[in-house]
Protein backbone atom coordinates (compact mmCIF):
# COMPACT_ATOMS: atom_id res chain seq x y z
CA UNK A 1 0.00 0.00 0.00
CA UNK A 2 2.96 2.34 0.67
CA UNK A 3 3.76 2.69 -3.00
CA UNK A 4 0.37 3.16 -4.44
CA UNK A 5 0.10 5.83 -1.68
CA UNK A 6 3.20 7.28 -2.36
CA UNK A 7 2.22 7.41 -6.22
CA UNK A 8 -1.31 8.90 -5.20
CA UNK A 9 0.36 11.44 -2.98
CA UNK A 10 2.60 13.50 -5.36
CA UNK A 11 0.48 13.41 -8.47
CA UNK A 12 -2.46 14.48 -6.25
CA UNK A 13 -0.34 17.10 -4.74
CA UNK A 14 1.27 17.99 -8.41
CA UNK A 15 -2.16 19.03 -9.20
CA UNK A 16 -3.69 20.85 -6.43
CA UNK A 17 -0.07 22.94 -6.80
CA UNK A 18 -1.05 23.14 -10.35
CA UNK A 19 -4.13 25.15 -9.41
CA UNK A 20 -2.21 26.93 -6.94
CA UNK A 21 0.04 28.43 -9.55
CA UNK A 22 -2.84 29.54 -11.67
CA UNK A 23 -4.16 31.27 -8.53
CA UNK A 24 -0.85 32.89 -8.06
CA UNK A 25 0.02 34.26 -11.35
CA UNK A 26 -3.95 35.39 -12.10
CA UNK A 27 -3.41 39.06 -12.06
CA UNK A 28 -6.12 41.00 -9.94
CA UNK A 29 -7.87 42.82 -12.58
CA UNK A 30 -8.37 38.90 -14.35
CA UNK A 31 -9.14 37.91 -10.68
CA UNK A 32 -11.90 40.29 -10.05
CA UNK A 33 -13.28 40.49 -13.90
CA UNK A 34 -17.20 39.82 -13.84
CA UNK A 35 -17.15 39.38 -17.61
CA UNK A 36 -14.97 36.41 -18.16
CA UNK A 37 -17.09 33.54 -18.35
CA UNK A 38 -15.89 31.09 -16.71
CA UNK A 39 -14.99 33.47 -14.12
CA UNK A 40 -10.69 33.12 -12.87
CA UNK A 41 -12.11 33.25 -9.11
CA UNK A 42 -15.43 31.33 -9.34
CA UNK A 43 -13.53 28.41 -11.08
CA UNK A 44 -10.52 28.18 -8.55
CA UNK A 45 -14.02 28.44 -5.81
CA UNK A 46 -15.93 25.52 -7.57
CA UNK A 47 -12.70 23.78 -7.43
CA UNK A 48 -11.72 23.64 -4.23
CA UNK A 49 -15.37 23.15 -2.98
CA UNK A 50 -15.53 20.04 -4.51
CA UNK A 51 -12.03 18.84 -3.57
CA UNK A 52 -12.82 19.68 -0.12
CA UNK A 53 -16.74 17.82 -0.49
CA UNK A 54 -14.95 14.87 -2.12
CA UNK A 55 -12.35 14.72 0.65
CA UNK A 56 -14.67 14.36 3.27
CA UNK A 57 -15.42 11.14 4.93
CA UNK A 58 -19.11 10.58 3.98
CA UNK A 59 -21.30 13.55 1.76
CA UNK A 60 -23.63 13.81 4.72
CA UNK A 61 -22.81 15.99 6.79
CA UNK A 62 -20.48 18.44 4.90
CA UNK A 63 -19.55 21.54 5.28
CA UNK A 64 -16.93 24.34 4.22
CA UNK A 65 -14.81 26.10 6.38
CA UNK A 66 -15.65 29.84 6.24
CA UNK A 67 -17.10 32.14 5.01
CA UNK A 68 -18.01 29.35 2.09
CA UNK A 69 -21.55 27.80 2.31
CA UNK A 70 -23.24 24.86 0.77
CA UNK A 71 -24.95 27.06 -2.08
CA UNK A 72 -22.39 25.33 -4.80
CA UNK A 73 -24.51 21.92 -4.13
CA UNK A 74 -27.54 23.86 -5.55
CA UNK A 75 -28.82 22.13 -8.92
CA UNK A 76 -29.85 26.16 -9.93
CA UNK A 77 -25.74 26.90 -9.87
CA UNK A 78 -25.72 29.81 -6.86
CA UNK A 79 -23.02 31.63 -7.74
CA UNK A 80 -21.68 33.73 -5.30
CA UNK A 81 -22.78 37.33 -5.30
CA UNK A 82 -19.45 38.67 -4.74
CA UNK A 83 -16.22 37.26 -5.79
CA UNK A 84 -13.98 35.23 -3.11
CA UNK A 85 -10.84 37.26 -3.09
CA UNK A 86 -7.47 35.36 -3.68
CA UNK A 87 -6.34 35.61 -0.14
CA UNK A 88 -9.90 33.31 0.79
CA UNK A 89 -9.38 30.83 -1.73
CA UNK A 90 -5.41 31.02 -0.80
CA UNK A 91 -6.70 29.50 2.69
CA UNK A 92 -9.42 27.56 1.05
CA UNK A 93 -6.70 25.80 -0.51
CA UNK A 94 -4.20 24.88 2.24
CA UNK A 95 -7.54 23.76 3.89
CA UNK A 96 -7.99 21.31 1.08
CA UNK A 97 -4.04 20.35 1.00
CA UNK A 98 -4.26 19.37 4.77
CA UNK A 99 -7.06 17.57 3.99
CA UNK A 100 -5.89 15.71 1.34
CA UNK A 101 -2.33 14.96 2.84
CA UNK A 102 -4.32 13.74 6.04
CA UNK A 103 -6.77 11.29 3.94
CA UNK A 104 -3.28 9.89 2.17
CA UNK A 105 -1.48 9.67 5.64
CA UNK A 106 -4.41 7.63 7.18
CA UNK A 107 -5.25 5.78 4.15
CA UNK A 108 -5.46 1.44 4.77
CA UNK A 109 -6.58 -1.08 2.17
CA UNK A 110 -9.85 -1.32 3.77
CA UNK A 111 -10.44 2.49 4.15
CA UNK A 112 -9.46 2.35 0.14
CA UNK A 113 -11.84 -0.25 -0.63
CA UNK A 114 -14.93 1.55 1.30
CA UNK A 115 -17.96 3.21 -0.79
CA UNK A 116 -18.56 6.97 -1.03
CA UNK A 117 -21.56 7.38 -2.01
CA UNK A 118 -23.37 10.47 -3.42
CA UNK A 119 -26.75 11.12 -5.77
CA UNK A 120 -25.80 8.61 -8.28
CA UNK A 121 -22.21 8.63 -7.78
CA UNK A 122 -20.50 4.98 -5.87
CA UNK A 123 -17.03 5.42 -5.54
CA UNK A 124 -14.50 3.68 -3.81
CA UNK A 125 -12.31 5.89 -1.95
CA UNK A 126 -9.11 4.91 -3.84
CA UNK A 127 -11.97 6.01 -6.63
CA UNK A 128 -12.78 9.16 -5.29
CA UNK A 129 -8.61 10.18 -5.45
CA UNK A 130 -8.59 9.71 -8.85
CA UNK A 131 -11.69 11.09 -9.37
CA UNK A 132 -10.62 14.40 -8.14
CA UNK A 133 -7.23 14.11 -9.64
CA UNK A 134 -8.56 14.54 -12.84
CA UNK A 135 -11.41 17.46 -11.76
CA UNK A 136 -8.71 19.44 -10.47
CA UNK A 137 -6.16 19.17 -13.51
CA UNK A 138 -9.35 19.50 -15.38
CA UNK A 139 -10.06 23.23 -14.24
CA UNK A 140 -6.26 23.99 -13.70
CA UNK A 141 -5.64 23.64 -17.33
CA UNK A 142 -8.77 25.70 -17.97
CA UNK A 143 -7.35 28.54 -15.56
CA UNK A 144 -3.81 28.04 -17.25
CA UNK A 145 -5.92 28.61 -20.50
CA UNK A 146 -7.28 31.55 -19.43
CA UNK A 147 -4.20 33.07 -18.47
CA UNK A 148 -2.58 32.06 -21.12
CA UNK A 149 -5.33 33.68 -23.93
CA UNK A 150 -5.30 36.87 -21.18
CA UNK A 151 -1.86 37.68 -20.38
CA UNK A 152 -0.07 35.80 -22.98
CA UNK A 153 1.19 33.56 -19.98
CA UNK A 154 0.56 30.18 -17.94
CA UNK A 155 2.65 28.66 -14.99
CA UNK A 156 4.75 25.81 -16.25
CA UNK A 157 3.87 22.18 -16.13
CA UNK A 158 4.25 20.39 -12.13
CA UNK A 159 5.75 16.60 -12.57
CA UNK A 160 4.85 15.70 -9.07
CA UNK A 161 4.24 17.56 -5.72
CA UNK A 162 7.01 17.31 -2.49
CA UNK A 163 4.37 16.98 -0.46
CA UNK A 164 4.19 13.83 2.05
Amino acid sequence: MYFWKSVISKQFGATIDMLENAMQQCPEKLWFDRTQQPEFWYLVFHTLFWLDFYLADTAEGFTPPSPFNLDEMDPAGIIPEQPYTKEELQRYLEHDRQKYQKAIKTLTDKKARQRWIYGSRNFSVAEVFLYQIRHVQHHAAQLNLILRQVTDSAPRWVHQSKDI
